[in-house]
């Protein structure tokens, strides 16, 4: 539920997407070969189900002109002050595309190359995603006074 509830606006959506990964699940059960983690394996279905769910929405990705440089880094004790539920909250509340280059970059460690493969969009826009996603992320929790306003 965890991973559903990254890729998704809502907790309805996040139960839809469970929902639908366990049926994936059940119905390709016979193709587990027994290498690697059992949850590692689930871990993958429910991510590319999630993919599945949010390109059936007609996600729009954006790119923008020339390369995406990388957002300014956030203190470290800003992140401590949040917890994992706002941390969560914070994320789920990203537009669709932010959110869901965000989570397969820094969460599950794609590339860009693999990101932009799933999801059918070039590197330099899944590039462009994360950048904004960072951005936008870093302004709300300076929104929420978790960062110094003279930090830069």
């Amino acid at each position: 539920m965890t991973v559903c509830r990254r890729y998704s606006c809502d907790y309805k959506e996040a139960e839809d997407m469970l929902q639908e990964s366990f049926v994936s699940i059940f119905s390709c059960i016979d193709q587990y070969r027994f290498e690697g983690s059992f949850e590692g394996w689930i871990r993958k279905i429910v991510v590319h189900t999630a993919i599945r769910m949010i390109q059936r929405k007609k996600v729009h990705f954006t790119g923008i002109a020339g390369e995406a440089q990388d957002a300014p880094a956030v203190d470290a004790d800003a992140l401590d002050q949040l917890g994992a539920e706002e941390l969560l909250s914070l994320i789920s509340n990203l537009p669709d595309g932010y959110r869901t280059v965000f989570n397969l970059y820094i969460v599950e460690g794609y590339d860009h190359n693999e990101i932009a493969a799933m999801l059918e969009i070039t590197p330099a826009t899944s590039r462009s995603q994360l950048l904004k996603a960072r951005l936008l992320l870093q302004t709300r929790i300076k929104e929420q006074k978790k960062i110094p306003e003279n930090y830069e």
